[in-house]
């Protein structure tokens, strides 16, 4: 299904009907990795209904924890045409495990994934020790306790990070090894071969 179809469709639910959080979509606008606008005018404040009951159930889980702090959505649904667009602008680099093989495709393009983090009180995010979006070792959870103990991250950053976790993985997201900010909601592996993918 297109993109530009999605407002009509049953299975998925619009960002802005969902109360506390904070939407700057990334790839609106040129401050992302590949330095310009990838969205234009496609609207992508979307998720699939089951990724968005789950981050409703995050904010919740944040407020609990954290009452002034909010949930900061970086990228939502990514249409698998964009997608494309940044597995070749990476072509010929080392960097392209960072991206999802769109022959494989990304849960991006199927609603079901989020890129977030967290804002605090005045409205600034924390810190996690790398931007958004930073394709480098550093943002590696998988890595955080190595980081930690040598100094590489702050105990500040890797306890802004188990936050963001401690709210994602409360409400069924999966987190993955190479980005803090990247979480999944249900089995990529059954989300790939039932769910449908938005174009």
């Amino acid at each position: 299904m297109l993109c530009e179809d999605i407002k009509d469709h049953a299975e998925f639910k619009c960002l802005d009907d969902i109360a506390g959080i904070v939407i700057d979509l990334r790839y609106v606008g040129d401050n992302n990795f590949v330095g310009r606008d990838l969205y234009g005018s496609l609207d992508c404040r979307w998720l699939h209904k089951e990724a968005a009951q789950g981050l409703v159930d995050a904010v919740a889980i944040l407020r609990t924890k954290q009452p002034t702090y909010r949930l900061l959505v970086l990228d939502a649904l990514r249409p698998h045409r964009v997608q494309e667009m940044l597995w070749k602008h990476l072509e010929g680099t080392s960097l392209r495990s960072y991206v999802a093989d769109p022959a494989r495709g990304s849960i991006h393009s199927f609603g079901m994934a989020l890129d977030v983090t967290i804002l605090d009180e005045h409205g600034q995010e924390l810190d996690m020790g790398t931007a958004f979006d930073a394709l480098v070792e550093k943002s590696h959870p998988k890595q955080e306790p190595e980081f930690l103990a040598n100094g590489t991250l702050t105990p500040s950053q890797f306890e802004n990070r188990q936050l963001l976790r401690e709210a994602m993985f409360g409400a069924g997201f999966r987190g993955i090894n190479s980005e803090w900010w990247h979480f999944n909601f249900g089995d990529p592996d059954v989300v790939r071969q039932t769910y449908l993918r938005i174009d």
